[in-house]
């Protein structure tokens, strides 16, 4: 007769990553884009209030980005002028040729696809600037699906919808405690605790460091990305 514990537990088939700072090294854009964008705002780069808003958006890294300009800019039509105008400036430096996957990116990505688990990459950037990242990277036909926080209906991180959106869409897993989150930030952390997924992993090659990550959900907390497949691999074991 089988006992419980006999019962082979289901895969982690359903891995969704972040891209800037997970997947993916931006050498600083989002700062620089930001900057570009509060000038137009009357943001006197090396002010105190520049510099007290650009604090706020390294303590943001991973949030939606117009929430980030609501919170900095106060009414929506500044928010959202703010935002086209970051948008603009972070594709004009992608096109420029400074972006790249982080060491070991791809490979993690393949490999995980090969093992038959449905990798998602997320973003807090609107699409159209995630579209010029994945161009300028050749990862368009990568994953099978992108989600940027539109795709969720419009709630970027901390809240957990990008999570759920790959859960609903892909079908990949029957329970939503078989999804792996992994990302640099505090923000992916929170999503992936909120979502419920049974792994959620911080990585150390952008924003937030161990501490943070630990702090805010993180049940792994990894070197990079690349270590990710043998640690799901571990967990089914």
């Amino acid at each position: 007769m089988t006992s419980p514990t006999d019962t082979p537990r289901a895969p982690y088939d359903l891995v969704v990553l972040d891209m800037a700072g997970t997947t993916v090294a931006d050498g600083g854009l989002v700062e620089q884009a930001f900057s570009t964008a509060a000038q137009r705002l009357g943001r006197r780069p090396g002010s105190d209030e520049h510099a007290r808003q650009l604090a706020y958006v390294r303590d943001t890294m991973g949030e939606s980005k117009i929430s980030v300009f609501r919170h900095l800019f106060g009414d929506e039509e500044r928010a959202q002028y703010a935002n086209t105008a970051f948008e603009e400036a972070y594709g004009e430096l992608v096109d420029g040729g400074r972006i790249a996957p982080l060491p070991g990116a791809r490979e993690a990505v393949e490999r995980l696809a090969a093992e038959g688990r449905t990798v998602v990459l997320t973003t807090g950037f609107a699409r159209t600037t995630q579209d010029a990242i994945l161009a300028a990277l050749g990862w368009q036909d990568l994953v099978p699906l992108t989600l940027c926080p539109a795709d969720a209906g419009g709630r970027g991180r901390p809240f957990p919808d990008m999570v759920l959106a790959a859960f609903l869409r892909t079908g990949a897993v029957a329970d939503v405690r078989r999804t792996v989150v992994a990302g640099d930030t505090s923000y992916d952390m929170l999503s992936g605790v909120r979502s419920g997924a049974g792994i959620v992993a911080g990585v150390l090659t952008g924003a937030h460091d161990k501490e943070q990550l630990a702090r805010h959900g993180a049940t792994h907390v990894l070197g990079s990305v690349a270590e990710l497949p043998d640690l799901i691999a571990r967990a089914e074991a």
